[in-house]
């Protein structure tokens, strides 16, 4: 059977030097010549455990680097966000893989790792879309971050942009409200890790603040997903995209490609 932990888990965690607790002096600041509005922002957790447990959790690297692959590919600069700041836990990496190894040995990639931005750094003005990587860390400190909440709405909202997540990633969007208060989840079709596939009895399900599918649907949206599983199941609901599990990361990224070049986005 499938589950969440049946393939191998390497955690790397990537330690910040550059400032205490990933404190910068330069926030994030371009030009309106440079805008172009071909900026992508990536949600990442700075969660190195389960809850208050001695579990170690990690952002899935892969769910990372395969869409990322595919945004840079369509000539998108992408940055990373995450609550607090500067390094994050990397896990799920299998080095056998070409793309796997393309990024963990790309020096300038994983300094963005090690480099996260803080969510005051950043101008969301700057972005036309935002990506919510999974992992079992990005059920803590990201879904009740304000800040990247506002930042994730202004983009789509105001910049008319493209909301995206993956997998437990999808617990990062649950709780966004639009301008007039509403869920921005109610009455459309969402998907993400769903409750069948995790081993609740385990410990580390119990330390998660809530069940994605659950809050999906008391917020109002029809969530569903594939029973099979890992087979790269992924909804587009307008301007959102939402992936099941990590099968889904380059496809995600290929349709918000997809809607963006719709939009004309230059």
């Amino acid at each position: 059977m499938k589950a969440l932990f049946t393939s191998f888990i390497f955690v790397l965690t990537i330690s910040c030097n550059s400032s205490i607790s990933g404190e910068k002096t330069t926030v994030v600041a371009y030009t309106k010549t440079s805008i172009s509005k071909k900026r992508i922002l990536f949600v990442t957790s700075n969660a190195h455990f389960y809850g208050n447990s001695n579990i170690e959790s990690t952002n899935h690297f892969p769910e990372i680097i395969f869409a990322y692959h595919e945004f840079i590919k369509a000539g998108f600069d992408i940055d990373f966000v995450s609550p607090q700041g500067g390094a994050i836990a990397i896990g799920y990496i299998h080095s056998s893989d070409s793309i796997t190894k393309k990024y963990l040995y790309d020096e300038k990639f994983m300094d963005k790792l090690e480099n996260t931005y803080l969510p005051k750094q950043i101008d969301y003005a700057q972005y036309i879309a935002v990506y919510y990587s999974g992992g079992g860390s990005a059920m803590f400190t990201v879904p009740e971050n304000k800040e990247i909440q506002q930042i994730s709405m202004n983009i789509y909202e105001k910049n008319g942009g493209v909301i995206s997540a993956i997998c437990h990633g999808t617990a990062g969007i649950a709780n966004l409200k639009l301008s007039d208060s509403t869920f921005l989840v109610a009455n459309r079709k969402i998907t993400g890790f769903p409750d069948v596939f995790e081993n609740k009895e385990s410990q580390y399900f119990k330390e998660f603040p809530f069940s994605i599918q659950e809050k999906i649907i008391e917020n109002g949206g029809d969530f569903i997903y594939s029973k099979e599983g890992w087979d790269n199941y992924h909804i587009q609901e307008g301007r959102i995209v939402t992936g099941q599990d990590p099968t889904s990361a380059s496809l995600i990224a290929k349709k918000v490609i997809e809607i963006l070049k719709h939009q004309k986005i230059n």
